[in-house]
């Protein structure tokens, strides 16, 4: 494998461009040598060939915060240049003959997409081809585990995903990358596959820690036509946490951690005790609002409605569904409206509650996963990633814990709603007091 993108970061490899040590065909050359020599991993469902896109002519002049960098892309983003399959033989060779927003605004940053990730069956349970970097028996996490194994191993700097339970986070946490999920609707969905409405979150997954930021300008939804989320990503005092007083963290457990396996209590404890001998931080192990245990019985009310309602045409071709869609599709269809609004009305409960909730911290740590991948047929243990996306907080794995087997698994880092560059600032502060590394563990 070519190390380019592991020794370098997205700005790094810019700078390289702009002063003449490194051409954008090598780079992207780098990039498309890497997804060939690591086709036994299924990270990449479609890819360019040596005949680029006619989307990469003109590279050289591109300028932005993405100039001339090689990206995957989930295949649920519509794509001009590829086919949007969406890991279903009913979508095979279908091209939308558009690009998705956030890849219209990613390519208006100057960047180029070599190829498409593999994603689970419309993005939801059963997995496809993609292998764990780290151990071909485990699971790769969740639906965009292409993505995640493309940038692990040093495929490309950094890729798209989508969460609506936990698709970026643990992914993340299973092949030891950095990822992270804005806030609900601070990325556009336009052009996506849709699944839940009030779920469907956008994100990325990146070799470097640093890069995260620049990845959410390059795709977030910007000006006075998305109001909300404007005014609260442009006012400072949400945004930069005040000099003059210390970090607020709360350490939370939540209702999960019964079924966490005592390795990894061990290195979340570890990292909340360390954390909080730093000076400059305060770390409150604390509770988060009551109503946050129903998180997962309200989640499986308004995804699997969701999902029978979004999926109707395809149920009823369901030799060519997988068990788990069509038993998912099943269970919804078995619920009525009054559950569902009612489901729906709990979530707006607990979004107001957690927003309370951060009257008093800056940030949560958890842990992303409950340890280390699982084996691929073993159905993955309840965490806290699911909690986060259905309250719509902005979140971050880092890839920062080993389990005895040598399997990575990650903290996660949670602020309020619209809080996202203040949990940017967090991360930055902790790869500066070295709590956290600056890069992903490369896969030899």
């Amino acid at each position: 494998m070519n190390r380019l993108f592991i020794d370098n970061s997205i700005g790094e490899l810019i700078s390289r461009v702009e002063q003449g040590e490194l051409s954008v065909q090598e780079m992207v050359s780098a990039a498309l040598h890497n997804i060939r020599e690591g086709e036994q991993y299924g990270a990449f469902v479609v890819y360019a060939g040596d005949s680029l896109p006619k989307s990469f002519e003109g590279a050289a002049a591109k300028k932005g915060l993405l100039p001339y960098i090689p990206l995957g892309i989930k295949d649920i983003y519509n794509t001009t240049d590829f086919p949007t399959q969406m890991g279903s033989p009913l979508w095979k060779d279908f091209t939308p003959g558009n690009d998705a927003r956030a890849v219209y605004n990613l390519k208006r940053q100057g960047a180029l997409v070599v190829g498409k990730t593999v994603t689970a069956e419309f993005a939801v349970h059963e997995l496809d081809k993609t292998l764990n970097p780290h151990d071909k028996t485990k699971t790769p996490g969740t639906s965009s585990s292409g993505s995640a194994v493309a940038v692990a191993l040093g495929m490309v700097p950094a890729a798209t995903g989508t969460q609506t339970a936990g698709s970026i986070v643990r992914p993340a946490s299973f092949c030891g990358v950095y990822a992270c999920k804005p806030s609900f609707g601070t990325i556009p969905r336009t052009g996506m596959l849709k699944t839940t409405d009030s779920l469907d979150s956008l994100g990325f997954f990146a070799v470097y820690a640093e890069d995260l930021r620049r990845m959410f300008n390059a795709m977030k939804v910007s000006g006075r036509n998305y109001p909300l989320s404007h005014a609260a990503l442009s006012e400072t005092a949400r945004q930069q946490k005040p000099a003059s007083r210390p970090w607020k963290v709360a350490f939370v457990r939540t209702h999960t951690w019964g079924g966490v396996p005592q390795y990894a209590k061990d290195a979340m404890d570890a990292f909340a005790k360390k954390l909080s001998a730093e000076p400059g931080f305060e770390v409150e192990e604390t509770e988060i609002p009551a109503s946050m245990s129903q998180t997962h019985e309200t989640h499986a009310t308004i995804y699997n409605k969701s999902l029978s309602y979004y999926f109707q045409h395809e149920y009823t071709k369901a030799e060519q569904i997988s068990p788990i869609m069509r038993q998912l599709i099943e269970q919804g269809k078995d619920i009525d409206r009054a559950a569902f609004a009612a489901a729906l009305e709990r979530q707006n409960k607990m979004i107001r509650d957690m927003d309370a909730f951060f009257a008093d911290y800056d940030a949560v740590i958890c842990l992303s996963t409950s340890g280390e991948a699982p084996p691929r047929d073993v159905p993955e243990l309840p965490d806290p990633a699911l909690m986060w996306t259905l309250t719509h907080l902005p979140v971050i794995s880092a890839p920062t814990f080993t389990s005895p087997a040598g399997l990575p698994f990650g903290l996660q880092l949670a602020a309020r709603k619209y809080n996202d560059y203040l949990l940017f600032q967090l991360l930055e502060e902790l790869q500066t007091r070295k709590l956290l590394p600056k890069q992903a563990s490369y896969v030899q």
